[in-house]
């Protein structure tokens, strides 16, 4: 059976139980879809059941389905950290054995120094805060003195807040961009982020659409990389493009809800291409899984279990779909952050519709391993291919 098109849809934040070394991060007992099932009395999951879901972990509302006709298993971290950028590089074939920095005190002074060096501002904050509640809380001294907000979280990220009207969108991502080239060495953070507001008083300000990322870029290639060498496309959906600085990306479709980057693939899999269709779902993570939301996080994934048969609907003979995420983020814990989790597999083809058992694997480079054997491209240096199962 040969393939052609290879879909990888990421749900990101939605981890499938504590990995093993879940202890080391402060995540025991973490099982991001398994306690929100429990927390919301069951979910209905029909379409991802008849994928094996049921077969990952216990999920209530969702059971082991003997008629699936799909591959299931779990994928276990490798890389140290549990970081969207992580997670994500290390499904398309990097190994990272160091995590990315943080900064659970803030950014030490000789950062902001150099900051205000180049740049000739000021700043306040300078903490690890939610970036909705800092806007609040310091959004009128912004909007006063001009300064603008720089604070991270539990990720490794430099992040910073602005006005629009205070700020110019333009002059926030050059802020943004002396940030990203001043940060090196043991300071190397996985993203700097523009997080530009409108309102005018704590009440109103709200956090517009023209978030930008400025990610640290990978040393060696990735799959996505390899693919476009090889003259394969490769579209990207959500903030994919983000992740990976726009590189590897033949046609970026940055879209920046479920729904939309939904829609998005539906549209994509209309187009007569060869190579992958490299899909992230946002909301479990940004919007249910960091505001401790579980019932927002059980709507989202049964919104994206209705979308299921449309997508394999649209699908060719020759597409494989796999589906996974990047880590955790249990929305029922009372830690705010990603939590060190297996990730689910569910892969389908429809020329193979059978309950195939992939197994509890290595490391979430496995997707990555299978992509690179599927189109011939140079092995990734971990990960193990599954693709004899769908030959």
């Amino acid at each position: 059976m040969e393939i052609k098109r290879v879909i990888v849809i990421v749900l990101d934040g939605v981890g499938a139980g504590e990995a093993p070394d879940a202890k080391d991060y402060g995540d025991e007992g973490s099982n991001s879809i398994g306690n929100t099932a429990q927390a919301v009395g069951g979910l209905h999951l029909p379409n991802l059941g008849k994928l094996g879901l049921g077969y990952i972990t216990e999920i209530l509302g969702v059971p082991p389905d003997p008629q699936a006709a799909g591959g299931h298993g779990k994928m276990q971290p490798l890389s140290a950290g549990k970081d969207t950028i992580s997670g994500h590089w290390e499904m398309m074939g990097i190994y990272l054995p160091k995590p990315f920095p943080t900064f659970p005190n803030g950014f030490p002074a000789e950062i902001l120094d150099e900051f205000k060096r180049r740049t000739g501002l000021d700043v306040i904050g300078n903490k690890p805060a939610s970036g909705t509640e800092i806007i609040k809380e310091l959004g009128l001294e912004h909007i006063r003195t001009g300064k603008p907000i720089v604070y991270t979280s539990a990720d490794s990220v430099f992040q910073i807040a602005a006005h629009e009207e205070v700020i110019p969108i333009h002059r926030q991502y050059e802020l943004c961009e002396i940030a990203r080239n001043m940060l090196t060495g043991d300071y190397n953070v996985g993203r700097v982020i523009a997080r530009p507001f409108l309102g005018d008083s704590p009440e109103t300000f709200y956090r517009t659409q023209r978030r930008r990322d400025f990610p640290r870029l990978p040393e060696t290639p990735t799959i996505l990389d390899k693919l476009v060498s090889a003259g394969k496309m490769v579209y990207s959906v959500g903030k994919i493009d983000d992740i990976f600085g726009h590189r590897g990306i033949s046609v970026p479709n940055h879209t920046t809800s479920n729904q939309d980057s939904i829609e998005a693939a539906i549209r994509t899999l209309a187009e007569d291409f060869e190579g992958l269709l490299f899909v992230n779902l946002i909301e479990y993570d940004m919007i249910y899984g960091h505001r401790n939301d579980p019932a927002g996080y059980a709507r989202a994934l049964e919104n994206f279990d209705q979308s299921i048969p449309t997508l394999i609907e649209n699908m060719k003979p020759e597409d494989l779909l796999i589906i996974s995420a990047d880590h955790g983020v249990d929305p029922t814990t009372e830690s705010t952050d990603h939590s060190r989790e297996y990730v689910p597999l569910l892969v389908f083809n429809k020329q193979k519709q059978e309950n195939i058992d992939l197994g509890t694997r290595k490391t979430i480079a496995d997707i990555g391993a299978t992509i690179a054997e599927i189109f011939a491209l140079p092995a990734p240096e971990i990960g193990e291919s599954f693709l004899r199962h769908y030959q």
